[in-house]
């Protein structure tokens, strides 16, 4: 069994969170095809969904550590459903989208069809705040938002 599949029956087992939860998005997609490369297709696809990511790897399981960061950041962020193309998987979408972007690295990562950077950029706006602005603006309430606060006052 997987670990993504392990996961999800186990929480489902607990009863508490539902499997999209236990699993992050579940909407990978794998678009495979001899126009990767176009900008039209990319258009396409960074402008399909709200929040779009082109990682190493699937968010279940993310193939290096900048890729997992990203999805994590998502995740603590309560972003579940969002688009994640695998560029291991398509050599022409990981140059093409490098290309389109002018961003030589990948993860890169959209919202509302417009470029927001890679794997530091989006650490930097979680850690000062602006992630959860953007976020806003996507209609997407933060999770941090709903997180209770410190117990240090007792």
């Amino acid at each position: 069994m997987s670990w993504c599949l392990s996961k999800v029956s186990a929480a489902l087992l607990r009863g508490s969170v539902r499997t999209q939860q236990a699993c992050g998005s579940l909407s990978t997609r794998r678009w495979i095809s001899s126009d990767s490369r176009s900008p039209e297709h990319l258009d396409g696809l960074i402008k399909k969904d709200k929040v779009v990511v082109f990682i190493k790897g699937t968010p279940a399981q993310p193939m290096c550590g900048f890729s997992n960061a990203v999805v994590q950041i998502l995740r603590m962020h309560g972003v579940h459903e969002y688009a994640a193309y695998n560029v291991l998987e398509d050599q022409d979408l990981r140059t093409g989208i490098k290309n389109y972007s002018n961003w030589p690295t990948i993860p890169q990562v959209y919202f509302n069809g417009e470029f927001v950077g890679g794997c530091d950029i989006l650490l930097q706006m979680h850690q000062n705040g602006d992630l959860v602005e953007e976020l806003n603006k996507l209609g997407i309430r933060s999770a941090l938002l709903d997180a209770e606060p410190s117990q240090e006052k007792k």
